[in-house]
């Protein structure tokens, strides 16, 4: 029997659970930081996903995870962030809500830091969106400004566990490969949020391509192709042209039960990673200041205390980032 719950019973953005750092009090917050320094901080985009599914689907897609992590770990979640980057070929679909660039990195940036300077110097960036090559710039760019001791991570639940999205072909339990909105990302959506989910309104559309097929990768980059699915402009056209509907893909292929083994083995790994960090790590640890940063030894004391500790000072009294 699996120690997770799928679907699970509803979301908990708005429950006195014990898992969002926004539904805390201060004085819960302290608390929490001797048990666990760790957050996640879920990246998701509103953005459209065909008739069938919630514009938020991203976002529920990893928010949904985080939580059952976190009520195992004792870690914290934050809200996620709703609105995300989007590459050229999104920019126009009605239901979309594109950030500019720069906006989307320096945002991040934004949050990262103001719970670093709360005191959760341990952070995973769970994306759940088309935007892994832009969230480690954010990640970088923190690192450039502030120059402090950190162990911040950006982890996309489709790359870890490449191994579950095979076709039947390759004796998994999809049809088709995953792109957007389609037979795997809707699956994964009956399963984590059913509840926003209307598989009667389904719709499928046929993906297509400029180049013939083995050039340029799909979803993910799970096929390992030459060229990454964001690696290109003109390889295939942009979806308000294209596939007007949302999907792009075999929606109506989609089945809650396609996508559980998928779940269970991410949610492992999830715990997996938030236990090796808190092990090697425990709360207030960090690894060695001299070897993550440039800045002198007598800058980063007083940064490194906790928030009201004797001698503290706000990372924002070292960083230019305003």
């Amino acid at each position: 029997m699996s120690k997770w719950q799928i679907p699970p019973e509803g979301g908990h953005m708005e429950r006195p659970s014990g898992v969002y750092f926004q539904t805390m009090t201060m004085k819960e917050i302290q608390e929490r930081l001797q048990k666990c320094d760790l957050i996640i901080i879920p990246v998701g985009s509103t953005e459209n996903h065909g008739p069938n599914a919630p514009t938020g689907e991203d976002t529920f897609l990893v928010t949904r995870m985080a939580e059952q992590v976190a009520l195992r770990t004792g870690c914290t979640v934050a809200e996620p962030i709703w609105y995300g980057y989007h590459p050229y070929h999104h920019i126009g679909m009605p239901g979309t809500v594109p950030v500019k660039d720069e906006a989307f990195i320096d945002y991040l940036v934004s949050v990262i830091a103001g719970f670093w300077n709360t005191g959760f110097r341990k952070q995973i960036l769970l994306n759940g969106h088309g935007q892994e090559f832009v969230i480690p710039v954010a990640i970088h760019k923190f690192a450039k400004i502030f120059q402090v001791p950190a162990m911040i991570f950006n982890v996309n639940w489709y790359h870890a566990i490449q191994d579950k999205f095979k076709t039947k072909e390759e004796g998994g339990p999809y049809e088709t490969r995953f792109i957007h909105a389609d037979e795997v990302e809707t699956s994964w959506s009956l399963a984590l949020f059913p509840e926003f989910c209307h598989q009667e309104w389904a719709v499928d559309t046929t993906p297509r391509g400029y180049l013939p097929e083995g050039h340029i990768d799909k979803a993910g980059n799970l096929l390992h192709r030459p060229i990454a699915w964001y690696g290109h402009v003109g390889g295939g056209p942009i979806e308000v042209a294209a596939y007007p509907e949302g999907v792009v893909g075999k929606a109506t292929a989609a089945d809650a039960n396609k996508a559980k083994e998928g779940i269970e083995a991410f949610l492992d790994y999830l715990e997996k990673l938030v236990r090796d960090i808190m092990e090697k790590y425990p709360p207030g640890k960090l690894p060695p200041a001299n070897e993550l940063s440039q800045r002198s030894q007598e800058e980063l004391e007083a940064v490194l205390k906790k928030p009201f500790e004797k001698g503290w000072r706000s990372i924002y009294s070292i960083g230019n980032m305003w």
